[in-house]
C-alpha cells in the first residue's frame, strides 16, 4: 500500500505536468484522472487558483482515491457529451470512463471534486448505474456518495 499523497499547489499549465511527474509510481489512470481534475480547475475556476491534490487508497482498498480540493464551491464540474469538433470538453468524459465512480463534495468555501480509480483501471463494467453520475447534471449535494 503506498503512501497518501498531498501537493498544494497553484493551478497553472505548468502544474499538469508537474503532478503527472510527483504521481509517477502511480498508473496511468491515476495520473491522468489527477491531472484532468487539475486542469478543469484551470479552466473554469481560473489560472492561478490554489488546490490541493490528496491520492489516497479508497475506502475498499481495491482502488485509488483521488481529490483535488479547490476554493471555490460553486463551479462544479459538467459531465459533457462533446461532439468531435470540439477541442475541449472530454475532461470530465475521460474521468468518468476512467473512474469505478467519481462526485463533488461541497463544503463553505470550497469544494473536492473525486473519482476512484480501481486496481485495474477504470473497468466500467464494475460500476453500477446509479454510481455513475448522470450525463447533464451538476453536483450540488454535499458528500455525494455511491
Amino acid at each position: 500500500m503506498r503512501a497518501p499523497f498531498e501537493l498544494k499547489l497553484l493551478a497553472t499549465p505548468g502544474a499538469a505536468p508537474e503532478l503527472r511527474h510527483r504521481l509517477r509510481e502511480h498508473d496511468h489512470d491515476v495520473r491522468l484522472c489527477a491531472t484532468e481534475l487539475l486542469t478543469n480547475v484551470i479552466d473554469h475556476v481560473g489560472e492561478g487558483t490554489p488546490v490541493t491534490v490528496r491520492v489516497v487508497a479508497g475506502a475498499d482498498r481495491d482502488c485509488t482515491r483521488i481529490e483535488v480540493t479547490d476554493p471555490d464551491p460553486r463551479a462544479v464540474p459538467v459531465l459533457l457529451a462533446a461532439p468531435e469538433t470540439w477541442e475541449c470538453g472530454r475532461g470530465m468524459a475521460l474521468v468518468d470512463a476512467l473512474a469505478e465512480r467519481w462526485g463533488v463534495d461541497q463544503e463553505p468555501g470550497r469544494k473536492t471534486v473525486w473519482c476512484e480509480v480501481g486496481s485495474n483501471g477504470g473497468s466500467p463494467g464494475a460500476r453500477s448505474l446509479h454510481e455513475r453520475p448522470p450525463a447533464d447534471t451538476r453536483f450540488s449535494t454535499p458528500g455525494r456518495q455511491a
